[in-house]
């Protein structure tokens, strides 16, 4: 009772800053309405600036709208499914509120999947309408399904003339392999051109009437960690209550006053979220990316005076070392944030002596509508992702047991908050072993293990299926991987334990040296480092070096293939 006691105590509310409230109330309204709402009170000021092109809100509002009645005329109608395989852009958002305009549900497609995964999702979502980016259809049309609507869209239909060929140009380093479909493919039943339909359609979309608790406004699919992906089922009070919470925690951030460079992407449920639509739904300027280069990013942040910076792991350890990152002035910003993945310590510190400015590291997952956790403004601790936002319930239990565990003790972490899905998408067994009923509430599972100290910050050790086992001994990938990044040759690593009868598993790690250090040290080198550093259990057995590690979509190193890799070997 006394660790059950430690949690719903709620120590971490002593260091909210002054203005953060304990909860939130979320009204019942659906995405639609707010977009509206704010469209209407900021229509004259800039929403989305795409590489020089500027769109005002009453613009957007109305492509919106455009878009919305085409959907509607289409025969799209309330809780259909509308897949969207494109690149950030203008058409991106326009999709996105158009389709939850006629009641639709969103269903984000990564454009880095294959075929094969495309129709895993659009089976799985049943969804029956796609729009999606020229360059990517070629993995549609491979799938062999007959889709009621197709409507193909270019990069180049929001760009400014002078950056049109720019554009096309980069994406071809970039998506090399793909073809662009003949403009005759518009001439088959069903296909559509983005462009034409905002041109044809009037911006008069139908009344729908949505209830906000229980109309699914989107369906985006996990990662696939454990099996195929799974639909999180969003409902527009979900995704309402993940942006009221998170601008609650945040109380600096001003509506109608905010730049936010938008760069992540946005079929990921943290650009999705943090950046698309808490930007726009409280007036903010995005400025959009396709394709997260650098040079642009910082370029842009200082032409357009940018207050916020929403971020993954990788990008602050390039721009820790990048030439060009003292060209803006982090200290001028509002806030700096850091999720998708655990920040290295070291990548911390080497930030904080080359800008003078802190990351605030946050939390959350896909099945919680993006945040969970964020670390107090003024109050941050290095290595953990903070504290539960307004209105959240974090617990941490015994996996086997679901019985609380005292602070500083490892156990998975639980939440409870009104941004929790309502379940998996045809699912219910998935669901049932994810939503759980404990003291008479229902908790998220997240299947991460974490710690919680005795002031309510919370520390990220590794997720469940990464633990390794060897000789009874539990073992965290991620503290391997951060000792190893700790060395100074060492630009990335990547840890999985490795099937063996007699211990249980053996660690594997396989490194990516910094440029310069390529063949200039050696495994037995790293191993000895590791034995000064690590415990004698925690040391890897086997040691590999590559050019480079398979990323998730947020630029995690993804250990679940490197796990396949070595099973197909």
């Amino acid at each position: 009772m006394e660790a059950k006691n430690k949690y719903f105590e709620r120590p971490w509310l002593k260091f909210y800053p002054e203005g953060v409230p304990e909860s939130v109330e979320i009204p019942e309204r659906s995405l639609s309405e707010v977009f509206d709402e704010i469209t209407t009170k900021y229509s004259k000021k800039t929403a989305i600036v795409f590489y020089g092109n500027k769109i005002s809100f009453k613009k957007l509002r109305d492509d919106v709208d455009r878009f919305a009645t085409a959907l509607y005329e289409l025969g799209i109608k309330k809780g259909d499914k509308l897949a969207l395989y494109l690149l950030n852009s203008p058409q991106y958002v326009i999709a996105y509120f158009g389709a939850l305009k006629v009641g639709a549900t969103v269903t984000p497609i990564s454009p880095v999947y294959t075929s094969i995964e495309v129709k895993h999702q659009l089976e799985d979502s049943e969804a029956q309408s796609i729009v999606c980016q020229d360059l990517l259809y070629d993995n549609v049309e491979m799938t062999g399904m007959d889709l009621k609507n197709v409507i193909l869209t270019s990069i180049g239909e929001y760009l400014p003339a002078s950056r049109k060929l720019a554009g096309k140009s980069v994406l071809g380093r970039i998506y090399g392999n793909m073809g662009v479909p003949s403009p005759k493919i518009l001439e088959r039943s069903g296909f559509h051109q983005f462009q034409k339909l905002i041109k044809q359609y009037p911006p008069n979309p139908p009344k729908i009437e949505i209830n906000a608790k229980e109309d699914i406004a989107a369906l985006p699919y996990t990662g696939g960690t454990t099996g195929l992906p799974k639909g999180a089922l969003l409902t527009h009070y979900n995704l309402l209550a993940c942006q009221m919470q998170t601008q609650a925690f945040w109380p600096i951030l001003e509506e109608g006053k905010e730049v936010i460079p938008a760069f992540l992407p946005f079929y990921h449920i943290y650009g999705q979220v943090v950046a698309m639509i808490n930007g726009l739904t409280q007036g903010s300027t995005l400025i959009l990316f396709t394709t997260p280069d650098i040079e642009e990013i910082i370029s842009a942040m200082e032409r357009y005076r940018a207050t916020v910076f929403f971020s993954v792991p990788t990008a602050f350890q390039f721009l820790k070392d990048y030439d060009k990152t003292s060209r803006v002035n982090w200290k001028r910003l509002k806030i700096i944030t850091c999720g998708a993945d655990t920040l290295h310590e070291s990548t911390v510190a080497d930030w904080e002596r080359r800008t003078g400015s802190k990351i605030l590291e946050g939390y959350g997952l896909t099945e919680c509508s993006a945040v969970s956790h964020a670390n107090p403004m003024g109050r941050s601790k290095v290595g953990s992702f903070g504290v539960p936002i307004p209105g959240m319930m974090a617990a941490v239990v015994r996996p086997e047991t679901t019985e609380y565990v005292p602070p500083g003790e490892i156990g998975e972490l639980l939440l409870q908050g009104l941004n929790v899905m309502q379940g998996y998408w045809k699912r219910p067994e998935d669901t049932k072993e994810t939503l759980i009923e404990l003291d008479g509430k229902t908790w998220l599972r997240t299947g991460d293990l974490v710690s919680m100290d005795e002031e309510g910050y919370f520390y990220f050790y590794d997720r469940q299926k990464d633990l390794i086992k060897y000789k009874g001994y539990s073992v965290f990938a991620r503290e391997i991987e951060e000792v190893l990044t700790q060395h100074p040759q060492v630009k990335t690593a990547g840890v999985f334990g490795v099937p063996n009868p007699d211990v249980g598993q053996i660690i594997k790690a396989i490194v990516v040296l910094q440029t310069e250090a390529r063949g200039k040290i050696s495994e037995e080198e790293l191993l000895k480092y590791c034995e000064e550093n690590l415990a004698h259990y925690k040391v890897p057995k086997i040691l590999e070096f590559r050019g480079e590690l398979p990323k998730t979509d947020v630029g995690k190193v993804s250990r679940r293939e490197l796990r396949e890799e070595y099973e197909e070997e």
